[in-house]
């Protein structure tokens, strides 16, 4: 089983670090990013990362649908993190192990773009119970990661 997240455009370069944290913790296997998401090597990434973007995989596409319909056809489950009628609680995610994951999350301001959320498999939602809609990507991704694990 391969377990992938992408991410499109995160400003933060501590979001990012956090994220490639997460996925040595959660076991996923890569992170790809694309747009401006800021790579390594950077101090704000590594301060956050522990390092961790040492020895988990990652690699920087301009052109994230191309990336994306290849993982498609390589047999990878997309899942976006989206608020869409049609979304699913994370926690459905813990009973349910596909072979081949990409977990897509992207910046807080612009929310998903809508040709990732026609390729994706499922979309996943955190439920909140207070007043915001969403939490920080960071916590966000490290929260669905652990579910698919």
């Amino acid at each position: 089983m391969s377990k992938i997240i992408l991410l499109d455009s995160i400003r933060s370069m501590q979001n990012v670090g956090a994220i490639f944290r997460n996925a040595d913790w959660s076991w996923f296997d890569k992170l790809i990013l694309t747009g401006y998401t800021p790579t390594p090597p950077r101090n704000d990434i590594s301060k956050t990362a522990l390092w961790a973007q040492t020895w988990i995989d990652w690699e920087f596409y301009e052109d994230w649908l191309s990336i994306l319909k290849k993982l498609k056809k390589d047999w990878y489950k997309i899942y976006s993190v989206e608020l869409t009628p049609d979304a699913v609680d994370y926690k459905s995610l813990f009973s349910e192990k596909e072979e081949n994951i990409c977990l897509i999350m992207w910046n807080e301001i612009t929310w998903v773009r809508k040709d990732f959320l026609d390729l994706s498999d499922k979309k996943v939602i955190i439920p909140m119970r207070w007043k915001k809609e969403s939490l920080n990507v960071s916590v966000a991704a490290g929260i669905v990661m652990y579910a698919i694990n």
